[in-house]
């Protein structure tokens, strides 16, 4: 409480509101006639803090003067008045700028995420046409992964080549753990994990996926949890390969036990560094605490998602010499997590969310192990050319669950940004809790700046546990305990690597993401370029290399399809002329315009490759359908049956063959990721010197 008995008398905050005091007549508070009289510059200047002395020094002129008759007091409030002014000023547009580059993020994410959508609906009537190993029965299945298994496991070895295990023995490289897995194990992978120690033998990593692949397939697609035994249960939602966060949990929290059981809300994997490692310690955790872990899974456990988002590449890149039998070991693993939990008959907790079609007794009954990647799914054993997949609306109620989003208004519509899923408004999550007699709805699948949120009246609760998803200081992480049988609520927020960012101010922070998230949007523009180019020219008749802002503004969105403010971002972005207010548009394409401080990029090839890679790595897999690593005649053969059907001047099958033919630089029969990049190259090459002669044609 404050109260102000002499010097101004209208502050009064005792009683939650400004009152007037009649304590000192003499003394009246006139805050609005001195705002009036101060220059409206010199207060511009203050609140966009320049809050130098050469800044003030108009103010304190100002308070000299005889006809401003001002007791103490009176001039203390005016200046903490003023200073709050300006500093909540500061923050709004720190604010401002925190969102508009929270929305850059989660555009850019949201739009590979739809690229990829867009990947499946292209290849889907594709293998559809080609026998595919997802659609043999579950036994055939089974007995591929088993002869996996089987397979020797070799020592990775920088010479190029695997080492004889049938060899003399060399001193242990990585953690001696041992079968089954125990609390000491756990302490030693985590030891080496955190260490960044010598890596894990590939033997112990298979087999770690092999117990795992057998302990999952004996739980329900829904888990069941309770808080019966422990009086609280730990609920976890992305990591994304940040071991730093895993870690930063089981510090604050303890290690999982079935006085201490966690669930972990999928998406363990892609876009950070240490995916492979945090799968691993997740399943050795199960394995080791019974009781104690429960995974659902996310819509990042599929193996397309990994091919564009770098968890493949990561594997690759640890185990060069296993890699593909361990990844053949990891998609049987994606094969059998649940799809979600309930926790007490009450609490339902999924990666993604729900529709105004989710059947939970559907979900319970199907045979999810049919679903090894959901932008794959399967087809009718021996089906037809052109047969619809098997049980479109079971493939469907998976699909939902693992990538639907919450809004805030009501209904169900189509999840245009994602490509995928849904967005459920606060009317379905009512009537799903109803039907199926639960309290509320825990999910994952969104970053949030502080690690959690809650929508739909506290119906539907957003856990994400990723810290520093988008860039140092980005976001907090969280997790959310419930405890006892009420199931009630705590949230705990936490940042990872807080030595670097408790050293960064605010503006700094903000600064820095707001620095990465430009890089990136400019990343994005400069993959659209040839089409921006002609959007932009198709508005510039006289060809003046000048535009409108709105037709900037247009041209921006038509062509990238981000739903950015660019308006807002029109000045980080390009050149405005002072006098006709145009926009100079080929600055789009020059990060050196702005304020980030990196040189002007052009559109080289090797570029252009390096922006298209992920996709290309996608397709080839795709199109690889034994995962050998290689194209062949065959294979490609059957793909141009549909890929004809799609381009806008069809092939005849004798050319597109000759392409696959061209594809093929060492004429060995066989194409390979290399030779399929560098045929990319080339026509990327070949596509700019024709666009460069043509432009020197019209300029002539």
């Amino acid at each position: 409480m404050f109260s102000l008995t002499q010097g101004c008398g209208c502050v009064n905050f005792g009683g939650g509101r400004r009152t007037r005091s009649m304590g000192d007549d003499s003394s009246s508070c006139r805050s609005s006639e001195i705002e009036q009289e101060v220059p409206k510059k010199l207060t511009r200047r203050m609140l966009n803090g320049e809050c130098t002395m050469k800044a003030l020094a108009p103010f304190l002129r100002f308070w000299k003067r005889e006809d401003v008759s001002m007791t103490k007091a009176e001039r203390t409030m005016k200046a903490a008045i003023l200073i709050q002014q300006w500093y909540r000023r500061y923050l709004a547009r720190m604010e401002v700028r925190r969102r508009y580059t929270w929305t850059i993020f989660q555009s850019i994410e949201y739009a590979g995420e739809q690229d990829q959508v867009k990947l499946y609906n292209f290849f889907n009537a594709l293998l559809t046409h080609m026998r595919d190993t997802t659609g043999r029965p579950s036994s055939e299945r089974t007995s591929r992964t088993a002869s996996v298994l089987e397979q020797v496991f070799s020592e990775e070895s920088d010479e190029g080549g695997g080492v004889d295990e049938t060899a003399p023995s060399k001193s242990a490289t990585g953690p001696d753990i041992e079968f089954p897995l125990k609390r000491k194990d756990i302490d030693l992978l985590i030891e080496a994990f955190r260490k960044k120690k010598h890596r894990l033998h590939p033997k112990h990593v298979a087999q770690i996926l092999k117990e795992a692949s057998q302990t999952l397939k004996r739980l329900p697609n829904i888990n069941v949890a309770t808080t019966s035994i422990s009086s609280q249960i730990t609920i976890c939602g992305d990591l994304h390969g940040k071991l730093d966060d895993l870690l930063v949990i089981f510090h604050k929290n303890g290690l999982p036990s079935t006085e201490n059981p966690y669930i972990f809300n999928g998406d363990f994997v892609d876009r950070g560094k240490k995916s492979l490692e945090v799968l691993l310690l997740l399943l050795a955790c199960m394995l080791a605490f019974p009781g104690g872990v429960f995974l659902n899974r996310g819509n990042h456990e599929d193996l397309i998602m990994n091919a564009r988002y770098g968890f493949i590449r990561e594997v690759h890149q640890k185990y060069k010499h296993n890699a593909e039998r361990l990844l053949k070991l990891i998609e049987n693993v994606y094969r059998w997590l649940p799809l979600g939990t309930i926790i007490n008959n009450r609490v339902f907790v999924v990666h993604g969310g729900i529709s105004d079609t989710t059947d939970l007794d559907m979900v319970k009954s199907l045979e999810r192990d049919k679903y090894a990647s959901l932008l794959r799914p399967p087809v009718t054993e021996g089906a037809a050319p052109g047969a619809e997949t098997i049980d479109k609306v079971e493939w469907k109620q998976v699909f939902d669950i693992l990538w639907s989003d919450p809004q805030t208004i009501g209904g169900c519509v189509a999840n245009a940004l994602r490509g995928a899923g849904t967005y459920f408004g606060p009317d379905v999550t009512a009537s799903f809790l109803q039907k199926n007699k639960l309290s509320f709805i825990v999910r994952s699948h969104e970053c949030k700046p502080g690690g959690y949120e809650l929508l739909h009246d506290g119906n539907v609760i957003t856990i994400f546990s990723a810290s520093n998803y988008y860039e140092l200081g980005s976001n907090k992480g969280a997790y959310l305990k419930l405890r006892g049988n009420s199931l009630e609520r705590q949230f705990v927020q936490y940042t990872a690597a807080v030595s670097r960012t408790r050293r960064l101010t605010f503006r700094q922070r903000v600064g820095l993401v707001e620095s990465s998230a430009m890089r990136e949007l400019h990343s994005h523009i400069v993959m659209a370029r040839r089409q921006l180019e002609a959007t932009f020219r198709s508005v510039d008749p006289e060809n003046c290399g000048f535009i409108s802002i709105s037709d900037w503004c247009s041209a921006m969105e038509e062509t990238t399809h981000l739903g950015l403010p660019w308006r807002m971002l029109k000045d980080k972005l390009v050149r405005t002329d002072p006098e006709t207010r145009r926009v100079r548009y080929m600055d789009t394409f020059d990060l050196s315009a702005n304020k980030f401080g990196r040189k002007s990029d052009t559109q080289t090839v090797a570029e252009t490759l390096y922006k298209n890679k992920q996709s290309l790595e996608a397709i080839f897999k795709i199109l690889d359908k034994d995962n050998s690593g290689y194209i062949t005649l065959e294979e490609f053969s059957e793909a141009c049956q549909l890929i004809g059907k799609y381009m806008p001047n069809p092939l005849t099958q004798e050319q597109l063959v000759d392409i696959c033919r061209l594809m093929d630089i060492n004429k060995d029969g066989l194409v390979d990721l290399n030779e399929f990049l560098e045929s990319f190259r080339l026509a990327e090459k070949s596509l700019h010197e024709e666009d460069h002669q043509l432009a020197e044609i019209q300029a002539t």
